[in-house]
């Protein structure tokens, strides 16, 4: 299989694109990265060299590069996004133009050199705050912030070309994702990185937001079978094992990483804070044979010990002027009790 994956280069794309190497050593793989603060070519280093794999810098919005990655391809998986929701309350224009835009130009593109299936890389944000339950894929959406409005409009996208074309897509919405190599700017490794600086760790309202994690390697395991034997038209929940507040995995961190609770501060909730999301992944373990297997205890103990051994990786992100630190200076400065 010669398969595309754009937004190879951030987080979740870098290790899928690991993960199927590692798995399909014979397939050939072609990453298209925009390399935006978020991407970051370091996460490809094990394979940059591999005469499987193929590095195009390029833009899902540019009609002229996406054509010509196109060229022979059997299979798109697009991770291409904007994806940071406090960024999307700064400024919506990214996500919309990536998000919506860029993911039409790439479908749209896909379908017309024949590609003969595509998984679009979703979130479980799209059915906005779940206050009991959990979100079947037949829910209607309901989001809360510009980033989760721009990927339900771009699921919608994806969703006609089925509809009217008939072309094999296939849309998968996941929780939170965390691992080694994830950007800074997320939640857990905010905290940790935070904590190992003896800086605050920010939380939100009272912290007693509610989220399921799922390690990045279940959820490249997941995309693979969606990828393998998904079937066209249809939508996949994936997610991790369990639930935690905000409050509770801020505490977790501290314990185990040996520093007072006094660093915890609360600051003020970001607008239209969704309480709790909930996938039901009952589908995708009936139909695909799928469910996680890295417990959020075990996986945050190791991503807490990747983040100590690496610090150059991140500081080198925290400390880029026009990136991380001027965001977060922007975000927090004045708002920590």
């Amino acid at each position: 299989m010669k398969l595309l994956v754009t937004g190879g280069a951030g987080f979740i794309g870098s290790h899928f694109v690991r993960y199927w190497l590692k798995k399909n050593p014979s397939d050939r793989v072609i990453t298209l990265d925009k390399l935006t603060y978020a991407g970051n070519l370091d996460n490809l280093k094990e394979v940059l060299s591999s005469p499987h794999h193929r590095f195009v810098r390029g833009d899902i919005g540019h009609a002229p590069t996406v054509e010509k990655v196109l060229a022979g391809v059997d299979a798109v998986i697009n991770f291409a996004a904007e994806t940071h929701v406090d960024r999307s309350l700064l400024d919506a224009n990214p996500f919309l133009q990536t998000n919506v835009q860029g993911t039409y130009t790439l479908i749209n593109a896909a379908r017309t050199a024949g590609v003969r299936r595509f998984v679009h890389v979703s979130t479980d944000e799209v059915y906005g705050s779940v206050p009991r339950g959990k979100s079947l894929e037949t829910e209607r959406l309901n989001p809360t912030s510009p980033y989760a409005a721009s990927k339900a409009a771009s699921d919608l996208v994806v969703l006609t070309q089925w509809l009217t074309h008939r072309y094999p897509v296939m849309i998968t919405r996941c929780t939170n994702n965390y691992g080694p190599h994830q950007h800074p700017e997320k939640f857990l490794p905010l905290f940790i990185t935070n904590a190992l600086e003896g800086a605050p760790l920010p939380l939100y309202g009272r912290g007693l937001n509610v989220r399921n994690w799922i390690h990045v390697e279940d959820h490249c395991e997941a995309l693979g079978r969606v990828l393998r034997r998904g079937r066209a038209g249809e939508i996949y929940n994936i997610a991790g094992d369990g639930e935690y507040k905000n409050i509770d995995v801020a505490r977790r961190i501290l314990k185990l990483m040996g520093r007072p609770s006094t660093l915890m501060k609360f600051v003020q909730d970001r607008p239209g804070h969704d309480l709790r999301y909930a996938p039901d992944t009952r589908k995708i373990q009936k139909e695909l044979g799928w469910r996680p297997r890295v417990s959020f205890e075990r996986g945050l103990v190791e991503m807490v010990e990747w983040y100590r051994a690496h610090s150059a990786w991140w500081r080198a992100i925290k400390a880029k002027k026009n990136g991380f630190q001027t965001y977060y200076k922007k975000q927090y400065a004045t708002r920590i009790k």
